[in-house]
């Protein structure tokens, strides 16, 4: 994903673009760094922590930080922008699926002789995947969230539930509990499920196996239409049908309506979702907030957790920065554990450190940190965008295999020939 989101420039952005120089030439000829720029994007990192960190990098480097928040809304064009100057930011922050481009493109600084200061041995695979191309790294690990299991504790208590399920039989079996316990209720869903849900249906899939697509000799090729990414669309539809009575659209995914929204209801006994929607379920119902916690969405194999897509944001310097050497230095103050520990509090999975034990200090933060480790990211190549941006082949095909339009082999086959025109 971008980061977390994604169009737009003129004048105004290459200003923003071209003001972040901070060097000044030196009685020797060469150049002296006063100030580095930095842009975070706006949400990403808490203020205590963006400002004991400068403070700190300014005092002990002696280099003025110019930190400035930008907005998810227009980035991509203005770091396009800024990127092609002579004079950009010397730390930006990019969406992970928005790093591959860049780095394709020649814009970003290639860090990979440099990971060893950034913590390189902390990485977790999905994220170090996320920013490397060519076998060449093109940033840091910012940080991470990923799709746990959002239950009502109270709801699934009173169903007979006793413990957080720990296998997908299990957690097919609590839904069918909770159905049961609330037949009473129309309005009722186990599970709130939209049949478009793909960064859910990626962890289906890659628990049974299979994957997106393939590459072989630099060619891309889409293959939903394996056995065992098949496997996960049977998976997905199982648990889709088993969610509720009156199941959810198929041709809606998770955003429209945004499903904290319906979480909020108190008609919803789990959702799979992100601290960020139950953030949200519970400022529209207060009640909520003594009532939810979390579990690793489950594996098919007893007792593990499937594998999770990994959504966040990369760190990266520009490659015409002229002040590269001081923006590798505040990269390793953000990299030490005081800070990867400052983002792990603020509930999210740190980029470079795997000691998860600040973020899993409440339920939502432990069912996180507990699947983190087995997170992966969707094909890292500057073709992907087109996929995800556009008519996406993995929504289309779970709605044609869902309402019966097409049989699960006629859907795949077309999603992976989607994919792979899309990725040519």
């Amino acid at each position: 994903m971008k980061g977390w989101r994604g169009l737009a420039v003129g004048a105004a952005a290459l200003a923003v673009a071209v003001s972040g120089c901070g060097t000044s030439t030196s009685s020797g000829g060469g150049t002296e760094t006063k100030e580095i720029t930095v842009w975070l994007m706006d949400g990403s990192a808490a203020p205590t922590l963006t400002d004991a960190l400068n403070k700190e990098f300014e005092s002990a480097n002696g280099i003025k930080v110019k930190y400035e928040v930008q907005k998810w809304t227009g980035i991509q064009e203005k770091l396009t922008t800024a990127l092609a100057s002579s004079t950009p930011p010397d730390v930006i922050e990019l969406g992970n699926t928005q790093t591959a481009s860049f780095a394709d493109q020649g814009t970003l600084a290639d860090l990979t002789a440099d990971a060893g200061q950034f913590n390189g041995g902390e990485w977790l695979g999905g994220l170090k995947d996320s920013l490397t191309l060519n076998g060449k790294q093109y940033g840091v690990p910012f940080y991470a969230a990923n799709r746990t299991v959002i239950y009502r504790t109270d709801l699934l208590q009173a169903a007979g539930v006793a413990q957080p399920p720990t296998s997908r039989a299990e957690w097919i079996d609590a839904i069918n509990k909770l159905k049961a316990a609330n037949a009473s209720n129309p309005d009722f869903q186990a599970l709130y499920l939209p049949g478009q849900s793909w960064y859910f249906l990626l962890s289906l899939i890659w628990d049974e196996g299979g994957d997106i697509a393939k590459q072989d000799g630099g060619k891309w090729t889409g293959t939903l239409d394996t056995p065992q990414a098949k496997a996960g669309f049977e998976a997905y539809k199982a648990i889709y049908d088993a969610s509720a009575t009156k199941k959810v659209p198929a041709d809606i995914d998770e955003a429209k309506p945004q499903q904290m929204e319906v979480f909020g209801t108190g008609n919803v006994g789990m959702m799979v979702g992100l601290p960020w929607e139950l953030g949200g379920a519970v400022k529209a119902n207060a009640d909520l907030a003594t009532k939810t916690a979390a579990f690793p969405i489950p594996s098919k194999k007893a007792g593990s957790s499937a594998p999770v897509f990994l959504g966040g944001s990369n760190l990266a310097i520009p490659a015409s920065s002229k002040n590269a050497d001081a923006a590798k230095k505040y990269l390793a103050l953000l990299s030490s554990k005081k800070y990867q520990d400052m983002l792990a509090e603020g509930g999210a999975v740190p980029g470079t450190s795997k000691d998860t034990a600040k973020l899993a200090s409440n339920a939502i933060g432990k069912a996180m940190a507990d699947s983190s480790p087995n997170g992966k990211v969707t094909p890292v190549t500057p073709k992907w965008a087109a996929v995800e941006a556009g008519q996406n082949p993995l929504k289309d095909a779970l709605t044609a295999y869902l309402t019966g339009a097409k049989s699960l082999d006629q859907a795949t086959k077309d999603a992976s020939d989607a994919i792979t025109k899309a990725m040519a």
